[in-house]
């Protein structure tokens, strides 16, 4: 492969790594897709193992992030309604207000979502904080994946 064409892989791949920490592009299947394209092109054992290394990762985190924090809200009692508000409103708000506005949206719906279960603010806002601190777990550990498949293509890349 080129160095330009490498340039593009990289290129795709920080694109990737920018889509896992605000949600606009599907991050994890762009790094995927990128190495793959990469891996393809490259040919050989090197690379290929290269890529089976970091499909491996990139599949283990994505196991990962749906597990570990969604056990964390349920031991919480946070029911899977108020994080689907919460992402919904997010949505909206990122259309309202541009990449931070889902963020603040998720805050503010899944608020609204735990208030009348609560019937307190203290309650609710406890809950809210939980579940924002368990999507930012979810987030991390994408992004972990990502950035050690990166490095798995990267490292490969260079010395192949």
């Amino acid at each position: 492969m080129s160095v330009w064409g490498e340039l593009l892989v990289g290129l795709a791949i920080l694109i990737g790594l920018a889509g896992i920490v605000v949600p606009i592009l599907p991050g994890t299947i762009l790094i995927f897709a990128a190495i793959a394209v990469w891996a393809f092109m490259t040919g050989g054992a090197a690379a290929w193992t290269a890529f089976a290394v970091a499909a491996l990762l990139l599949v283990a985190s994505g196991v990962v992030k749906y597990t570990w924090p969604g056990r964390r809200m349920k031991d919480a009692g946070i029911p899977t309604r108020s994080l689907i508000v919460g992402g919904l409103v997010g949505i909206v708000g990122f259309f309202v207000i541009p990449i931070v506005g889902l963020f603040i949206g998720f805050i503010l719906g899944t608020y609204a979502a735990e208030l009348p279960r609560h019937r307190n603010h203290s309650d609710a806002w406890r809950s809210t904080v939980h579940a924002t601190k368990a999507a930012g777990l979810s987030i991390l550990v994408e992004l972990l994946g990502a950035l050690l498949a990166t490095g798995v293509w990267l490292g490969a890349a260079l010395f192949i």
